[in-house]
């Protein structure tokens, strides 16, 4: 599995550095079912001046658009950094199967950094969390754009 799970997070790293190249915070999605990409992302939110433009909801739209379903379900997303309380519930929403992600995110991780949204009983989907999938390369993303920022 750990083989199947590196190949699509190389694909969400391409999103990332994509979105770097863009002057977006690198954070790439790629949300696979029955071994297709149905949908994938990167973070926009400048060049659309829109909050909700992170690379899970943008892939989330992709994907429901190529299944023509809003329900995710038997789907695996794989994001470069853990997703955000919004991008959690919307995955959770969306009823993908799996959130597989390469860094922790120490200010708003809501897959059990900092929240721990897919256990929430509330909600009638918990996805199965895989996390440290390429951790030193979306870190390293990471560390970049905040270099590039800083100067």
């Amino acid at each position: 599995m750990r083989n199947v799970d590196e190949k699509y997070m190389k694909l969400a790293l391409d999103e990332a550095m994509q979105a770097l190249a863009e002057g977006e915070v690198p954070i790439g999605c790629v949300i696979v079912k029955d071994g297709e990409v149905i949908g994938c992302g990167h973070n926009r939110v400048e060049e659309l001046k829109d909050a909700s433009a992170h690379a899970e909801i943008l892939a989330i739209r992709k994907a429901s658009g190529a299944v023509e379903n809003w329900r995710l379900n038997g789907a695996t997303a794989y994001v470069t950094v853990e997703p955000c309380p919004m991008c959690a519930s919307a995955l959770i929403f969306s009823r993908v199967e799996r959130i597989v992600f390469g860094a922790k995110n120490p200010h708003f991780g809501a897959c059990g950094t900092i929240w721990n949204l897919p256990d929430e009983p509330a909600f009638e989907n918990h996805p199965i969390i895989c996390e440290g999938i390429m951790v030193d390369v979306a870190e390293k993303l990471m560390r970049t754009f905040f270099d590039i920022i800083k100067q």
